[in-house]
């Protein structure tokens, strides 16, 4: 079992580190060259620049049984149907039963921008240490679940 992480400006790298090296699992951060990545813990994987090159490189990488970080439902969408598992920057997992309502909302907030004429959307609030925080203890928890049903 691997994690692999989406880590172009991804705000959990050290978390998902921490967490993986408590229970001896390997991470590998697939980044495009306009986010070189260093770490003392994971592997580096560094894709070329393109249009979702990261996206389709991690998805080739991960196999059943791994876990992905990712904040794109697309990838995750992808990763699920590799039966690997995948958890969002916020802790929330994705899953079979959720990943086609939250595609969905995707298209259709895409859509809703397009047919607007605002040309400013409100971002997300900024990440809080409590955001980390709760995302750590939610990854660890599908750590242990994971490893639970690959021992049992």
């Amino acid at each position: 079992m691997k994690i692999f992480v989406d880590a172009d400006a991804c705000p959990v790298v050290k978390e998902t580190e921490e967490v993986a090296a408590k229970y001896s699992v390997p991470v590998v951060l697939l980044c495009d060259t306009n986010h070189i990545l260093q770490s003392a813990y994971s592997e580096v994987k560094i894709i070329g620049a393109g249009a979702d090159a990261v996206d389709f490189a991690l998805v080739n990488c991960c196999r059943s049984g791994d876990l992905v970080v990712t904040q794109d439902y697309g990838v995750a969408a992808m990763a699920l149907g590799k039966k690997a598992y995948a958890i969002h920057q916020n802790g929330w997992q994705y899953t079979n039963e959720n990943i086609e309502r939250l595609l969905m909302e995707r298209h259709l907030g895409k859509k809703a921008r397009r047919a607007s004429s605002k040309s400013h959307w409100k971002g997300p609030r900024k990440r809080s240490v409590e955001d980390n925080l709760q995302y750590q203890a939610k990854l660890e928890g599908l750590l242990k679940k994971i490893m639970e049903e690959t021992d049992g």
